[in-house]
């Protein structure tokens, strides 16, 4: 007796993908990878330094997965939130970019940094990361500046996510007994001046300094 097994197909950017996500118990966990026990099937995903620091500790995790086919594997890649797998499938859409080298770009900058790198022209800051030369660099920029820009699916996923950082950070502010609007203000300020990269603990920290 054979058993098929139909995977769920997903469509996104007129793309078709086999998974969307991939929700389940962590087995193991480590800077390149994580397994994880979905309904007694363990899927090893590999995952960029981002990801691994936003799973801690948690036990039951969720994350959202492309995968990679080739001839001789079929391999795949976690991220923590939407907007870091939009990125990771911008980057490997530029010709020279492969998954992994992706996945160090992801590893060595958040998902923010190379957004904003790739919309302000900022070649420096991708040359920093080990492997990227100067005209990896610019090609990275010239193909994808203006599609990100033009992706309003994307710059929504973003905003969710700068939102969301910022919400947390005022839940947070007020259990420590500050006022809601003086640390909605100081959050403010911060992502003004500061930019939309900030992690909750590095919006707190820095509201705690000038509350």
């Amino acid at each position: 007796m054979f058993l098929y097994f139909y995977p769920l197909i997903i469509k996104s950017q007129n793309k078709r993908f086999m998974y969307e996500y991939f929700k389940g118990k962590l087995v193991e966990k480590t800077p390149a990878d994580v397994v994880i026990d979905c309904n007694g099937i363990a899927y090893l995903i590999q995952i960029s330094l981002q990801t691994f620091s936003l799973i801690k500790d948690q036990e039951d995790i969720k994350l959202y997965v492309h995968m990679v086919v080739k001839e001789d594997s079929h391999s795949l890649f976690g991220f923590f939130d939407k907007s870091e797998r939009a990125i990771f499938r911008q980057l490997i859409s530029v010709s020279g970019v492969g998954a992994n080298t992706a996945r160090v770009i992801l590893s060595s900058m958040t998902t923010d940094e190379v957004f904003n790198a790739i919309l302000n022209d900022d070649a420096h800051s991708l040359q920093s990361v080990k492997g990227i030369g100067a005209k990896t660099a610019k090609r990275i920029i010239l193909d994808l500046k203006d599609k990100i820009a033009k992706q309003e699916n994307v710059s929504e996923i973003f905003t969710e996510s700068h939102n969301t950082n910022k919400e947390e950070a005022l839940s947070a502010l007020i259990m420590l007994g500050f006022a809601k609007q003086a640390a909605d203000k100081a959050l403010q300020k911060i992502i003004k001046t500061q930019g939309l990269s900030l992690s909750v603990e590095e919006l707190v920290r820095h509201a705690l300094k000038i509350l």
